[in-house]
């Protein structure tokens, strides 16, 4: 569901993503230029090449099909190591330098990376109504396939719990896409204007020097995130990404400040590695 409540392309983002369908050989016959934000959903078999790029004739990989867009990691703990430590850098940086011999390529790669994964092996770990069936060591292998570093670069941490048969077949009318989208597009339409002249088009990609300018935070709103700092241990990185959260949050809400409230939003979905992870 997540590409159709993205916002629409600017002219800009269609170029750059036509031009790396382009460059691998994707781009549809007849088409001159992508309207649509590319979603990519690989398997859990793809080679670390196949992630981030390269090669003997160095192609783009799915991080970068996926750029201005969305990449899809279903079951993440199945990846390969080395191909999820291989996404880390492209995420920090946005964008996968390939070096070879004769020369040095550089694809963009600023993506929503969204990963979905079961609590354990037989996925009823924490079940209200299933039990696990799994040995505590069995758990313990498998969530330690995800690494800290690639878990602290995730912004948000959910946990979806079971779906009840009576809100499956209930008759009532959901929230459609289009009015969530709506949403979306007057929050972001706040950023592209907060953040005019400067490079930035959006909260996620505020680099560290702008954070103090572009997120101010009420004095209540400090001190719970200097009690969360101390408590959840949260690294440089956390405490970024948190303030960049609740300053999405504060958007949604058509606030300026960033005060308690959008702040304990945020800081509440740093905390699922801690049950799960113990980090």
């Amino acid at each position: 569901r997540l590409p159709s409540i993205l916002p629409e392309m600017s002219e800009t983002e269609r170029i750059e993503t036509t031009k790396i369908f382009s460059a691998a050989g994707l781009l549809p016959e007849g088409v001159g230029l992508l309207k649509e934000r590319p979603f990519r959903a690989p398997h859990h078999s793809v080679s670390p090449v196949g992630l981030t790029g390269g090669g003997s004739n160095p192609r783009p990989g799915e991080v970068s099909l996926a750029h201005n867009g969305v990449l899809f990691l279903d079951e993440l703990p199945e990846f390969s190591r080395a191909a999820m430590e291989g996404l880390r850098q492209p995420l920090e940086d946005g964008s996968v330098t390939i070096a070879r011999a004769a020369a040095r390529i550089t694809y963009p790669s600023r993506v929503m990376l969204v990963a979905a994964m079961n609590p354990c092996p037989c996925g009823y770990w924490g079940h209200p109504t299933k039990p696990c069936t799994c040995r505590p060591d069995a758990i313990k292998r498998y969530l330690g396939r995800i690494s800290g570093p690639l878990l602290d670069r995730l912004d948000l941490h959910v946990e979806v719990p079971p779906v009840p048969y009576e809100d499956l077949t209930s008759p009532a009318n959901e929230e459609t896409s289009e009015s969530v989208r709506l949403r979306i597009e007057t929050a972001r339409a706040m950023q592209l204007d907060r953040f005019e002249g400067t490079g930035v088009t959006a909260n996620a990609f505020l680099p560290r020097s702008m954070l103090d300018k572009y997120c101010p935070v009420t004095d209540e709103g400090k001190r719970l995130l200097s009690l969360a700092f101390d408590r959840l241990g949260l690294s440089a990185r956390g405490y970024d990404r948190i303030l960049r959260v609740a300053r999405t949050i504060a958007d949604l809400d058509g606030c300026d400040v960033i005060n308690e409230s959008h702040l304990s939003e945020a800081v509440q979905y740093r905390t699922l590695d801690r049950k799960y992870w113990n980090h």
